[in-house]
């Protein structure tokens, strides 16, 4: 076979379907013909021998009857049949019909049959002449001079071996024409099943060459049009990511070309101060102040923006976690922020699989939105209990109408425009959640300020959490990938 491919060069895999398929069907047409062949020729001879046995057994009473004369046999009347035969006797002495020219060959297998009187044999020979013939000898009871004889009798095999060879020539010519039609059927075939399979490959190409992104028209029901659907599953995750991706560079040089502005504006103010001193007393103080908050706010974007490309594109290391302690250091970090807030915390148990540091960074940002809505001297309600953790605080609280986008990169509430912030925080939350499996979702509390719940898959108890750590360990690859 590799000589084949050899041969072949570089074979497409449309090629080498049809040439295995002649190959299987040669062998295939090899196999049968052989097996008609020699069912034919078993089945000719039997026949053969069967007559030459009834023709032997009828001839060998007429010559019993009359040995010198053969039974009164004459050529004419043997040729006709097509058979020539002699009479063996056991000392090894042949009398063959009178004006016979031919004489049948003998051997072991005819002398034994005169010898023992019963019995028959049949094989191939020759006669004198070099004629193949189909030789049968069977005993000859009652001759009349009273001594042990066969009948040794012969047909040509020519017209047999003809028959054969014609066969044979049939099945050649007629396997050939199988073969070379499998060829080019096979050939046919791989080339309209692996239709899909080029237009994969045109549309890879595409891809490339154009960065177009259409799907592939998808034809039946096969493993080739499960693969096209899963490559057009690929091309619509991959325009996503790049829509997400065009949307993301935009919204981020919207965002960043307010504070780059701002920023370049009060360090040109003082720039020109130095040559000019245009700044009235404690104005440049006042600048000062604005680039250090503007710099805080510049700093806190792009670490927002790090964090949001980490989180699109870093490979999950999992871990068991307790949600209380991740959640205590959050409300830690939450209460210097907010000296003034009182926290109202509830923690119960919930372990998980998952990723510390994200995870804590989603917290810390809800609770960093509680801290800056909330009222000097409010309250901020924390409370974890089964797999759900809500935090909720006593500001102004989200609008009906900002609901449905709060979670949305760089979006802002009219009422938040005022407060510091880049719009990426709860978007953080949103994608961390999804990316361990749950769920977070917006509203407003009893109190009128905004309330936050976060589902996250997980157990009370640390001893169950290895039973369910691969299962949480696909959930988040899988929403990684």
């Amino acid at each position: 076979m590799r000589t084949i491919w050899q041969w072949l060069g570089q074979p497409t895999l449309g090629r080498r379907i049809s040439v295995l398929t002649a190959v299987a069907v040669a062998c295939a047409v090899m196999l049968t013909g052989l097996a008609g062949w020699l069912v034919t020729r078993v089945s000719l001879y039997q026949q053969l021998d069967s007559e030459l046995t009834e023709v032997a057994s009828y001839t060998s009473d007429l010559v019993s009857a009359d040995l010198n004369t053969m039974g009164g046999l004459a050529p004419e009347r043997l040729r006709s049949i097509n058979v020539t035969l002699l009479v063996l006797r056991s000392d090894g002495h042949t009398q063959r019909v009178p004006g016979e020219r031919v004489t049948l060959d003998w051997g072991a297998e005819e002398m034994a049959i005169a010898r023992l009187g019963q019995g028959s044999s049949a094989r191939d020979g020759f006669a004198d002449d070099g004629t193949p013939y189909r030789i049968v000898a069977v005993p000859m009871p009652d001759v009349s001079d009273g001594g042990q004889y066969a009948l040794v009798i012969g047909r040509p095999l020519q017209p047999y071996t003809n028959i054969q060879f014609s066969l044979a020539l049939v099945m050649a010519i007629f396997g050939a024409i199988a073969i070379v039609g499998a060829a080019f059927i096979g050939y046919a075939v791989a080339r309209s099943s692996l239709q899909p399979v080029r237009e994969l490959s045109a549309a890879v190409a595409r891809v490339t060459v154009t960065d177009h992104l259409d799907p592939i028209v998808v034809r039946g029901d096969d493993e080739l049009s499960q693969l096209t659907r899963s490559f057009n599953t690929m091309l619509s995750s991959l325009s996503l990511s790049r829509e997400r991706q065009r949307r993301l560079i935009a919204d981020a040089g919207h965002e960043l070309r307010t504070p780059l502005t701002s920023l370049r504006t009060n360090i040109e103010l003082l720039v020109a101060d130095d040559r000019t001193g245009m700044l009235p007393e404690g104005a440049r103080a006042d600048i000062l102040r604005d680039v250090a908050a503007q710099l805080s706010e510049f700093t806190t974007l792009v670490g927002d923006l790090v964090q949001l490309a980490r989180e699109d594109r870093v490979e999950p290391s999992p871990e068991p976690i307790d949600l209380r302690e991740i959640t205590s250091n959050a409300i830690q970090r939450a209460r210097r922020r907010g000296p003034g807030l009182k926290f109202d915390v509830e923690l119960n148990p919930l372990y998980l699989i998952g990723e510390p540091d994200t995870l804590e960074r989603a917290i810390t940002n809800l609770l960093d939105n509680a801290v800056k809505f909330s009222p000097p001297g409010g309250t901020v309600h924390v409370l974890l209990e089964g797999d759900r953790l809500r935090i909720s605080d006593q500001g102004p609280g989200i609008a009906d109408e900002d609901l449905p986008h709060i979670f949305d990169r760089f979006y802002r509430a009219d009422s938040s425009r005022n407060t510091p912030g880049t719009g990426l925080g709860l978007s953080i939350v949103a994608t961390t959640v999804a990316r361990h499996g749950g769920w977070v979702k917006a509203g407003r509390s009893a109190e009128g300020g905004a309330e936050f719940t976060v589902q996250l898959p997980g157990t009370t108890s640390p001893d169950e959490l290895e039973d369910d750590s691969d299962e949480q360990t696909q959930v988040l690859q899988r929403v990684t990938d």
